[in-house]
């Protein structure tokens, strides 16, 4: 593993805050950033060699020698990123869907469609199996985003589960955590929750913190299991499947432009954590039938906007590579 210096764990916290901002939003993966940031491979194999040996490494030589030996000093720096960008970022997200959806959703497809050419640029070798496996997994999750979403957390039990699932989702390229949990029925409580957390630390109101701590918690404990369990799959699939495995999440990428598509008819709604009616069921209409103002050409901005986002991400990565001497 890499050593770093200061600095160098600053800009991983800066590439975290970003992850965690991508996560916030159904449809983008925080996963893509950290492959797009040149993070990726070193993140999964970081939580896959986590195990047990750390303890006896720091009773032999000590609490530091364990942390280098893990390069927990990485994970610390990268989740202390994603921590403080998704609770300042709930509020807003929640605010800017509300009050802005076509644009927020137009910046995200422009995200998501450049994260989809980045990412099936990386496929080597195309063959009959490689595009089997893109086609399939693109339908599979365009019928996903068809899906009716299952309902509400309204127990211990669903919070773990929807935290194991979407931390799964989170740490895919191209598969969002926030959309699993969309389609989950647990979207709106876990961002709601999350705000909450930010409003008790705030205000100091020790009830409304300790209720959403609680539930942050139990969510927490079902995206370490789930982190664990499943690095070590992707660990494997990455290093003997690599082309594979980009074709699928290309295809997942693909398939769920449907969901992020910007312009969309309400067909029902549901009642939120906090009283207020959101959209439950919603389907995919042209700008041309939309009730509304539809905002095209601020539209197409956006999605430019956020096209060029991942695409200077991408040029300031491999400006780093070559500055560093390494292969593409």
């Amino acid at each position: 593993m890499p050593s770093r210096n200061l600095a160098q764990y600053l800009v991983v916290t800066l590439k975290g805050l970003a992850m965690g901002a991508a996560d916030v939003v159904p449809g983008v993966s925080g996963g893509t950033i950290a492959f797009i940031s040149g993070i990726y491979e070193e993140l999964i194999e970081t939580i896959h060699s986590i195990d047990l040996g750390f303890f006896t490494i720091w009773k032999q030589k000590g609490f530091l020698a364990a942390w280098r030996h893990y390069n927990l000093g990485f994970l610390a720096a990268l989740f202390l990123g994603v921590a403080i960008s998704i609770l300042s970022f709930a509020k807003l997200i929640t605010w800017l869907l509300e009050f802005h959806p076509i644009l927020v959703w137009s910046f995200f497809f422009g995200l998501v469609i450049a994260s989809i050419l980045f990412v099936g640029k990386q496929i080597a070798c195309w063959n009959g199996k490689v595009i089997v496996a893109l086609i399939l997994a693109a339908v599979f999750a365009y019928l996903i985003t068809l899906a009716k979403p299952f309902g509400s957390v309204d127990s211990i039990w669903f919070l773990f589960f929807a935290g194991f699932i979407a931390i799964i989702a989170m740490i895919l390229p191209g598969i969002s955590g926030a959309f699993i949990l969309l389609l989950l029925g647990a979207y709106q409580v876990i961002i709601g929750t999350l705000s909450d957390l930010g409003e008790g630390i705030s205000k100091a109101n020790w009830e409304i913190f300790s209720q959403a701590f609680l539930k942050v918690c139990i969510f927490g404990l079902g995206a370490i299991v789930g982190i664990k369990v499943f690095s070590r799959v992707l660990n494997w699939m990455f290093k003997h499947h690599k082309n594979m495995i980009l074709a699928v999440l290309t295809g997942f990428m693909i398939g769920a432009l449907n969901k992020i598509w910007p312009w969309k008819e309400v067909l029902s709604y549901r009642t939120s954590h906090d009283g207020l009616q959101v959209p439950f069921i919603e389907r995919s209409i042209l700008p041309t039938q939309y009730a509304e103002d539809p905002q095209l050409l601020m539209a197409l901005l956006f999605i430019i906007f956020g096209f060029l986002s991942i695409f200077v991400l991408e040029r300031i990565a491999v400006g780093k590579k070559e500055h560093h001497g390494v292969e593409e």
